[in-house]
């Protein structure tokens, strides 16, 4: 199993957590990507500085100012991507930004699952649509037929709490809509896989594991997992993808989570 090896990749909510690892793993690779583009709100703000660092010293790093739940924003976001590959295309994109609320049966409200599904469920279908035009360009740029991450492909970072099967870790963290909104997150990655696997674009929903995050800890319990470790992981996942895989549920080692 070879390193990923991707011309361009474009990380949603890259400027912190699981997103930013992912930026800062990219970036360190041995034959990094010639364009790695980090999404996030306000790339300007405090939130943004290890970011902002970063591209100081990397100029393959694009930061792209990105709404994940505004059309507007997200177009822009297109264009943007857009003139910097140009023919190329946009080989890779991680739908990663989410939110997470901690409302149970009880105290979930009309707001909060409103608010949470338009940012881990429709936000990723927005930018996959809006990007589609790009996946495409990359697949038709790549050599054979075969679907695979180095080609074109969309993974949604999804979690093993949006298990209907196996809910993982209820007791400890009900999180009600973020469940719901990740169950719905995996039944658009099959989805995709479906309607995008003839445009050559594999489509995968990963479970990062319980990871060290803002998120993560949100709870009050200190998760198990580091986001080095969680990322390595995924990123040799994604290394080892192929057309069997499309359409699956996988975690960052490489098991495969009951829907």
């Amino acid at each position: 199993m070879g390193e990923l090896r991707v011309r361009s990749v474009l990380v949603t909510g890259a400027n912190r957590g699981i997103g930013l690892g992912l930026v800062q793993h990219f970036l360190g690779m041995p034959n990094p990507p010639e364009w790695v583009f980090a999404g996030c709100r306000d790339p300007k703000g405090q939130r943004a500085q290890e970011l902002q660092n970063l591209a100081s010293k990397h100029p393959n790093l694009v930061i792209v100012p990105l709404e994940v739940t505004d059309p507007a924003s997200i177009k822009a976001s297109a264009a943007k991507v857009g003139e910097k590959v140009g023919g190329s295309g946009l080989n890779l994109l991680i739908n990663n930004a989410a939110i997470a609320k901690l409302n149970s049966l009880d105290t979930e409200t009309l707001e909060t699952m409103t608010q949470t599904y338009t940012t881990n469920t429709i936000g990723p279908l927005l930018l996959s649509q809006a990007f589609l035009p790009l996946l495409k360009k990359a697949a038709q740029g790549s050599p054979g037929s075969a679907l695979s991450c180095s080609k074109a492909a969309i993974v949604n970072i999804s979690t093993s709490g949006g298990s209907i099967t196996s809910p993982y870790g209820w007791e400890l963290m009900p999180f009600l809509s973020y469940r719901c909104s990740k169950a719905a997150l995996n039944m658009l990655t099959k989805c995709q896989s479906l309607g995008y696997r003839e445009h050559g674009v594999l489509c995968v929903a990963l479970h990062p594991g319980w990871v060290q995050t803002d998120m993560g800890g949100s709870a009050g319990h200190t998760p198990p997992v580091t986001v080095e470790d969680s990322v390595r992981g995924m990123l040799k996942v994604l290394s080892s993808l192929s057309e069997k895989d499309t359409g699956t549920f996988l975690d960052w080692e490489g098991k495969v989570v009951p829907w």
